[in-house]
């Protein structure tokens, strides 16, 4: 990212912490709207990869939620590693600890790429659905991701070397990084021919057609009624934000709000985002 994206997005932060009603986790935030659960992506934490727009969104009068979910034991700088299906139990567990601790009856998931997969999986299989309403999902692998085209070497010598590269990922520590990609056990799962969402769920997905993480790109969709596949360019056309950057991007953030305000053709100034990063 533009060393002045990120004084840009470092100041617009530091002006949200000023403005906000309540910082990360405060239960004692008050709001009419459900508790919004931001969860991070791949390699990420709480507090680095969704925290900006976390901020944002309590300028908009949001109480907002977050932890770093699926960290090793002793290595917390680095969370999402561990597999989808251990991670997923840690997260619904937190959305019922919110729930008990502010009083309210639902909350209103939003996610970026391993944490925008979570939103969709954890209701589908942690019996929580009845306990989640609006969900906008950024860039999730939903089909499973070649990673930049990377798993399609995976394959070079048939599924055995698929095999193998699973076994090495999970070697070095990163079994979501298996769980996500082609054919991944986790993908394989949430694409097991019954909806990916449960009833009473509203999904919004949120894709960047120059996304060069999850790839191809239009692998992100849910093609399941009631569910809104958005690209953001069909919205921002000059817009050329990639993965990582749909996380900073100000378009993708009032993209969210209006998923969160129930309006979704709600109209906003376009700006230009960050390419390719």
């Amino acid at each position: 990212m533009p060393s002045f994206t990120k004084l840009a997005l470092s100041a617009l932060a530091a002006t949200a912490a000023l403005a906000a009603p309540a910082g990360i986790n405060d239960f004692s935030c008050k709001s009419d709207h459900n508790p919004v659960v931001l969860l991070h992506g791949l390699g990420a934490t709480y507090y680095e990869d969704l925290n900006f727009m976390q901020y944002w969104l309590q300028t908009k009068g949001y109480c907002t939620y977050a932890i770093t979910y699926g960290a090793h034991d002793g290595f917390p700088l680095l969370g999402g590693l561990r597999a989808i299906s251990e991670s997923a139990p840690e997260i619904a567990t937190y959305i019922k600890d919110i729930l008990q601790k502010t009083g309210k009856s639902k909350v209103d998931l939003v996610g970026h790429s391993e944490g925008a997969f979570q939103a969709l999986y954890v209701p589908k299989f942690e019996g929580v659905s009845h306990l989640v309403d609006k969900i906008a999902a950024i860039a999730p692998p939903t089909n499973g991701t070649t990673f930049a085209n990377l798993y399609k070497l995976a394959y070079l010598f048939g599924d055995k070397s698929r095999d193998a590269v699973g076994k090495i990922l999970d070697t070095l520590g990163c079994p979501a990084c298996d769980d996500l990609g082609t054919d991944g056990a986790a993908v394989e799962r949430l694409n097991d021919g019954k909806p990916i969402v449960q009833p009473g769920n509203r999904v919004t997905i949120i894709a960047s057609k120059y996304d060069e993480l999850v790839t191809p790109a239009k692998t992100a969709f849910v093609h399941e009624e009631g569910v809104t596949n958005r690209w953001i360019q069909d919205v921002c056309p000059f817009d050329p934000v990639g993965h990582i950057g749909e996380a900073y991007d100000l378009n993708v953030w009032n993209l969210v709000l209006n998923v969160l305000r129930e309006t979704p053709d709600q109209k906003f100034i376009c700006l230009i985002g960050s390419p390719g990063k």
